[in-house]
């Protein structure tokens, strides 16, 4: 690992916008496919419980997203389409799927804890407890991974102490 990590600013914006577009091409095509299924096939959209809720939206957008970045990130030329397109790349100490999918895992946490706590919010009018601190614990670990990503000499975030990983610059 690079102690010192000389990645520019404008290359994590570049990546991070692209992979950003990437994820809403996603979600306008999860978006399509659930409003032909809930008007063609279940003639209306069905009242689900938090649960349900909850399940739905690990299941349909957070779990394809970890496993497609993760698969990315771990096939050469190990990079998401954003970091590709940035020149950038993520480095292995010891390469395998699993650190990958656990860097990537930690990197979508705080959407995901976004999600928990909107939706607890919606089926609680925003008065539990749960809505509060998912919310806040997403956006307090998304910032956290940021400042991590900005202002460490090295560049690395939680996820990448953890996986053993680091984003470099392609040579």
């Amino acid at each position: 690992m690079k102690k010192q990590n000389p990645i520019k600013l404008a290359a994590r914006i570049k990546e991070l916008a692209i992979d950003y577009v990437v994820i809403l091409i996603y979600l306008l095509c999860l978006l399509g496919v659930n409003v032909l299924i809930y008007g063609l096939v279940l003639r209306g959209i069905p009242e689900f419980t938090m649960v349900q809720s909850q399940l739905v939206a690990l299941l349909e957008s957070v779990i394809p997203v970890i496993l497609f970045f993760s698969y990315l990130d771990y096939k050469k030329p190990y990079g998401t389409i954003g970091k590709r397109k940035a020149e950038l790349k993520v480095y292995y100490k010891t390469p395998s799927f699993f650190r990958s999918l656990a860097r990537n895992t930690i990197k979508f946490l705080p959407w995901h804890l976004g999600h928990m706590g909107v939706i607890e919010g919606i089926y609680t009018e925003f008065e539990s407890v749960g809505s509060l601190v998912y919310t806040n614990a997403g956006t307090v670990l998304g910032l956290i991974l940021l400042g991590m990503g900005l202002f460490r000499k090295d560049k690395r975030h939680l996820g990448d102490l953890i996986a053993g990983t680091q984003v470099v610059m392609k040579k």
